[in-house]
């Protein structure tokens, strides 16, 4: 008999947890999953999901409200009518199913679930705070999935009603005639989507000098034309939004992130604060084993997710997620917990976060993998090899133009010595899914001349990346 509780103990139920749970029990590990708030954590319950069905929703009025591009396709329809609460219903409803989902999912594996705040009581050592008092559990292992929550800036106040993070947002409780939505990161923009799609007009707020800066220049340029020009959206960059105070109307103080200076004060009649978020590492009690969080607040770990106390690894302690800074994406969770669960028994692997693809479910879809074209030229002068890019165009592919979607395209990064993929940037419809296919050459180093040879079900929007590839030119080593 074990002289410990369980082999691993996971604090918090999110999609990284859930996802090394599952792999836990599939590796022989008795396990038990704690979680103090909603099983499945943002993802699930206030972030992708309930975003998702909002977006698919939205987009299908939006799709349907383009009359000229139905036209063109033979189809006429009526004046198109939708139901907010209905809408977001849908939303509540598919959270409802997939969080249930997730949990029948654990119990039938013998995943213990313990309700309770988790935190770390020492070595090997788990306490659990609820309703019904406190409890330690001992355990072999522990995952630390805490999770993260958005980042409010100082001088935003939040009401929930009319100032609200994504938290709120996807609740879809009203449809304001003018709304300002704070950031132009993937948040932002996916929220603008689902608000312009639903008749209201958005005011877009950045702070840094560029809209969109966490994407590929080249593509936030084609996404700024067809995400925000051609939409009722006005955008403000290089400014700060220093003070937003509730109520009707919502007043929002703009300062030149230069000068310092006030430039405006707007008055709309609600606010979505989509500035980011921050992990929600207070509390779990890391002081106990001497864990020092970073100065943004994430738990250090190395890439085989062992938390780091002075650089080196702290005995039987893992972390996966958002808490760890690393790449705050749901699916980039599960794989960090797929990654911990393979070193707890006994392999030597390490996570790979250059094939990890990212995507924003806009109207058209943006999605990359691996590197920038900068990052890659960064390298290469630290590695002593050229970068080459080529791109390939939405207008000159069959499927695309069966679809009447021709806006869009893909971009490849890539050596120009042996030909490695070293980055994939697309938007056009379905970018999410043509995403895949780039990653999985990116996971294996695979070279552009390779990937040339690779036959693609025709006609297809894979195709797309097809066409890049072959056009890649390879100077040899």
């Amino acid at each position: 008999m074990s002289d410990f509780d369980y082999d691993l103990i996971i604090i918090g139920a999110g999609v990284g947890g859930h996802g090394a749970a599952l792999h836990a029990v599939k590796s022989g590990l008795k396990t038990a999953i704690i979680e103090a708030g909603d099983m499945g954590g943002t993802c699930v319950n206030r972030g992708c999901i309930p975003s998702k069905a909002l977006l698919a929703a939205s987009g299908r009025v939006r799709e349907f409200g383009d009359r000229h591009h139905l036209q063109d396709m033979g189809i006429q329809l009526g004046n198109i009518q939708f139901d907010r609460s209905a809408i977001a219903d849908h939303a509540t409803n598919l959270v409802n199913k997939i969080q249930g989902d997730l949990t029948n999912s654990l119990k039938r594996l013998k995943v213990d679930i313990i309700r309770g705040w988790g935190e770390l009581a020492g070595t090997q050592k788990v306490k659990v705070v609820s309703q019904e008092g406190d409890k330690t559990y001992t355990t072999k292992e522990i995952m630390l999935c805490p999770g993260s929550v958005p980042f409010v800036p100082r001088g935003i106040e939040i009401d929930n009603k009319t100032v609200f993070t994504s938290d709120n947002a996807v609740k879809l409780e009203s449809l304001p005639n003018w709304i300002a939505i704070i950031g132009s990161g993937y948040i932002g923009l996916e929220f603008s989507d689902v608000y312009t799609a639903l008749g209201c007009e958005v005011t877009m707020i950045e702070a840094l000098d560029t809209l969109m800066p966490g994407f590929d220049p080249d593509i936030a340029k084609i996404a700024k034309k067809i995400l925000l020009d051609q939409r009722d959206i006005e955008t403000y960059k290089g400014v700060f939004a220093t003070k937003i105070t509730p109520g009707a109307p919502v007043q929002i103080e703009l300062t030149d992130a230069k000068t310092k200076e006030v430039v405006e004060v707007l008055e709309v009649d609600a606010c979505l604060v989509a500035t980011g978020r921050i992990p929600a590492t207070k509390k779990i009690g890391l002081e106990t084993l001497a864990v020092e969080i970073d100065k943004r607040g994430f738990i250090p770990v190395n890439d085989k997710m062992q938390v780091l106390r002075d650089g080196k690894p702290v005995p039987h302690l893992w972390a996966v997620g958002d808490a760890t800074g690393k790449m705050m994406l749901a699916h980039a969770a599960s794989g960090q917990g797929v990654v911990a669960v393979e070193n707890i028994c006994g392999a030597d692997k390490e996570i790979d976060y250059r094939c990890i693809p990212a995507a924003a479910f806009t109207h058209p879809e943006i999605s990359y993998v691996g590197l920038t074209e900068a990052q890659a030229k960064e390298i290469g002068e630290q590695e002593g090899f050229k970068v080459s890019t080529v791109k390939s165009f939405y207008k000159g592919n069959s499927k695309a133009l069966a679809e009447g979607e021709t806006e869009g395209v893909a971009k490849i990064i890539y050596r120009q010595d042996t030909g490695e993929l070293l980055g994939v940037h697309i938007i056009g419809i379905h970018a999410s899914d043509l995403i895949q296919e780039a990653a999985n050459a990116i996971a294996k180093r695979e070279s552009v001349q390779n990937l040339s040879f690779n036959i693609h079900t025709h006609p297809t929007l894979s195709e797309v990346l097809d066409e890049a590839y072959k056009r890649a030119q390879v100077v040899g080593v």
